[in-house]
């Protein structure tokens, strides 16, 4: 079962990495774009390389049209893609100094509190970004530049979360069962146990 889960999560966290990637070559291009123009255009104001540089503006060479528009709705689905994967290898940082001190069950039972407490976090955030969507989809809400539905990346970030809160309800319910039986559920190679 935690295999399943496993790749469930791996899945989606390299959707996750190809989204992230994709957003950061477009962010560079927009920022190459946008010193480009900066450049061409200070070089027709100082009389410079004048027909060279117009050409290039008319080539249409500046940042990219509604980047930050794309990095806004790229990033909350990325976020959401990666949580997954760090929730079911244990990859998520933790402060342990004062827990070092406590016996093993006591420190099993702290884990497995969080890890209730987080899945039903997830859970809540799912719920609320469902909402969300349902509101932007009612009221027909687009970006300001690209005029695209805003409810898009409201489902995306909601897949995401959905995959999250699922996994995370398989982490808290294998650490209740680790807790309460003893044996070892989640025992994920490279991954804190």
């Amino acid at each position: 079962m935690t295999r399943a889960f496993l790749i469930l999560a791996r899945i989606v966290a390299v959707l996750g990495g190809i989204v992230l990637s994709l957003l950061i070559f477009m962010t560079c291009l927009s920022v190459i774009g946008r010193g480009l123009n900066t450049l061409m255009h200070g070089l027709i104001d100082s009389g410079i390389f004048v027909g060279l540089s117009q050409s290039v503006l008319d080539a249409g060479v500046g940042p990219v049209l509604g980047d930050f528009e794309l990095v806004e709705a790229g990033m909350a689905f990325c976020i959401f893609a990666f949580i997954p994967l760090a929730q079911i290898t244990g990859a998520h940082a933790t402060v342990d100094i004062l827990t070092q001190q406590f016996p093993a069950k006591v420190t099993q039972g702290l884990i497995t509190f969080w890890e209730i407490v987080f899945a039903i976090v997830l859970v809540v955030i799912a719920w609320k970004l469902y909402d969300g969507m349902a509101g932007k989809m009612r009221y027909n809400e687009t970006t300001m530049l690209l005029q695209f539905p805003v409810w898009w990346a409201y489902a995306a970030s909601f897949v995401g979360a959905c995959v999250a809160a699922i996994v995370a309800i398989y982490v808290a319910g294998a650490r209740l069962v680790e807790l309460l039986s003893g044996h070892k559920i989640l025992v994920i190679e490279g991954g804190a146990h």
